[in-house]
């Protein structure tokens, strides 16, 4: 616990710092608001002991900055008997006590600690709201392939340790709820898991929002912003995409798994965090290593554990599950079913876009059919088992992903986000293959 006392007599202010410093708290003094005020700005206290009468800033100006601000430290009132009507306007200010000089230190000491209690349980609140708004619902990884199997205990095995761990697959094939597993399975399945797509936001938001940032930082950074960083704290967070990260950002991140410890953006003061590092990537990131894009040093870091999630083309055993599943998940369809020439159809299907497309095909179908038994003529032309273009026996499986996402793109009227969302994959991933394709920013 760090305590700060802000008060203009120093002989009591010594006292009252020893006296808690031999408690084993961390304690610092400031002989008037306006030090006070500078101390706060610098450092993370948990609870403040303020005199309403001191020189310069006076205590009721300080308390009001602090709840003006996204400072989350308590407030405890040290007042003489004449200035108790200002301590109770202190209390309908924001502060958390108030007790009148001269005090017993038993009591001081127990009125700190409820004070802290307060302040622990409104960061608990924080990190909550954050998961309750970041979070999609929960979801179990269902399957009977052997590899999947073989993975799922691994998960057991890797949710046991700190270690980082890189988690690696297509698009769609599900890497976010083996990222959930882990936690779920590891000592911090009490604490957050917060996940970020680190290709979804921009380069020059991203930074802020990992790592938060302090009051001025940057224009329109008019209050301190806790970054996901600090929101996972005594959790996990999950990296998604993270070889889309900058290497200005690859370093900073680097150096947080390395030591625990980060700045926020335009702060001076270290930060520390407890917090297990699960990431993902679509990309070939050795690849990536080879080509400059991504920092060899930073992946032998994440890379201390890693799981290949094969793709839904290796586990077609899986897709009854699946498809089970959705119906059973949702009263609207639990009166239809796939025949089983459409589930053949499904089973058939080379699934570019993994699971994600499957179950983007799956409430299509079932939200436009008028019948309960879904036939194969049913079902979108991508999927049709009597295609008009050669069959896929004896080709290449990237020119079949090639044909067949040049096609969903014609049949989307060039669009590529709408492309992106029929096939169910990120645009960006779209946008990549295109211009592996050769067709750079323009409609093939």
């Amino acid at each position: 616990m760090k305590i700060l006392i802000a008060d203009d007599d120093k002989n009591l202010a010594q006292v009252l710092a020893d006296e808690l410093s031999e408690e084993g708290l961390e304690v610092d003094k400031a002989a008037s608001g306006t030090k006070a005020m500078d101390l706060l700005e610098k450092n993370e206290y948990d609870v403040l002991l303020l005199d309403l009468t001191m020189p310069g800033i006076g205590g009721i100006d300080v308390l009001k900055r602090i709840k003006t601000s996204e400072l989350t430290t308590e407030v405890v009132i040290l007042t003489g008997n004449a200035t108790v009507p200002t301590a109770v306007e202190a209390m309908k200010l924001g502060a958390y006590d108030y007790l009148t000089k001269p005090f017993k230190m038993t009591e001081l000491k127990v009125v700190i600690q409820r004070a802290y209690e307060k302040k622990e349980l409104l960061a608990e609140n924080l990190v909550l709201r954050a998961q309750l708004k970041r979070q999609s619902p929960a979801q179990r990884i269902i399957t009977r392939n052997p590899f999947m199997f073989e993975i799922l205990e691994n998960v057991s095995k890797v949710a046991l340790s700190d270690f980082p761990v890189l988690i690696c697959g297509e698009s769609g094939v599900g890497k976010e709820l083996v990222a959930r597993a882990i936690h779920d399975r590891s000592k911090r399945a009490d604490g957050p898991f917060i996940p970020i797509n680190c290709g979804a936001i921009p380069e020059n938001m991203l930074e802020s929002e990992l790592f938060g940032h302090e009051k001025g930082a940057f224009t329109g950074a008019h209050a301190r912003k806790l970054g996901l960083l600090e929101i996972a704290n005594h959790g996990t967070l999950f990296l998604d995409e993270i070889s889309e990260l900058s290497s200005s950002l690859q370093g900073k991140l680097l150096r947080v798994i390395e030591t625990k410890t980060f700045f926020r953006v335009g702060g001076i003061k270290e930060v520390g965090v407890d917090v297990k590092f699960v990431s993902a990537t679509n990309k070939d990131i050795k690849s990536e290593m080879e080509r400059g894009n991504f920092r060899s040093d930073l992946y032998y870091r994440i890379s201390t554990l890693t799981l290949d999630i094969p793709p839904l083309r290796k586990r077609k055993e899986d897709i009854p599950l699946l498809l089970e599943n959705i119906l059973q998940s949702n009263p609207v369809f639990k009166s239809k079913k796939f025949s089983p020439e459409a589930l053949e159809v499904f089973i058939e299907y080379a699934w570019p876009g993994n699971v994600r497309e499957l179950q983007n095909v799956v409430h299509r179908t079932l939200l436009l059919s008028k019948n309960n038994v879904i036939e194969p003529g049913e079902l979108p032309a991508d999927l049709n088992p009597n295609p008009p273009y050669p069959k896929v026996s004896g080709r290449r499986l990237e020119d079949v992903e090639r044909e067949h996402i040049l096609r969903v793109l014609q049949e989307a009227g060039g669009q590529k986000t709408k492309a992106a969302e029929i096939l169910g994959i990120d645009p960006k991933t779209l946008y990549r293959k295109l211009l592996g394709y050769g067709f750079g920013n323009d409609n093939p």
